[in-house]
């Protein structure tokens, strides 16, 4: 995993943007724009669906901060616009299928549901500055205030 001051991996994945258009997301491409990467579960489940809604009812205070918001899940692109069009949500949300950005994120690892253990992805945001380096981690216990915490991590490092 990436740590405060590294340099973010980059990656080129295929997306859905906020108007339900399918593209390819390049982090590269983002620059010199601060960049809030989420890793989420699976979209429509009720902690994911919150985060999601959370981050696109900030998405006017982050645009305002020249941020964009970006989901990450291993969801197929399908999956992403029933989504994205279903809560009308205004983040852009990136497929990992092989979850190979997952992994170099460190978001990728072992979880328990129901006393059973398996492989997922656990729920961690990347602030990302605008030169390409982590700029702040978290990872999410409560979904609830967390966008809010990420805005205002952002706001700091703006002043």
């Amino acid at each position: 995993m990436p740590e405060i001051g590294e340099r973010a991996p980059d990656f080129t994945l295929p997306c859905i943007a906020p108007s339900g258009q399918a593209g390819t997301l390049a982090l590269a491409a983002l620059r010199p724009q601060p960049v809030v990467l989420y890793f989420y579960p699976r979209d429509a489940t009720s902690s994911c669906t919150r985060e999601a809604q959370d981050f696109s009812r900030l998405a006017p205070e982050f645009a305002a901060l020249g941020a964009q918001v970006v989901g990450v899940s291993k969801d197929s692109l399908a999956a992403h616009r029933r989504f994205v069009q279903k809560q009308g949500l205004q983040v852009t949300l990136v497929s990992d299928a092989g979850t190979d950005l997952c992994e170099r994120f460190g978001a990728w690892g072992p979880k328990k549901l129901y006393g059973k253990s398996y492989e997922g992805i656990l729920r961690m945001t990347f602030l990302i500055g605008g030169d390409g380096r982590i700029a702040a981690i978290w990872r999410v216990a409560k979904v609830a205030g967390h966008a809010e915490a990420v805005l205002a991590a952002l706001q700091g490092a703006e002043n």
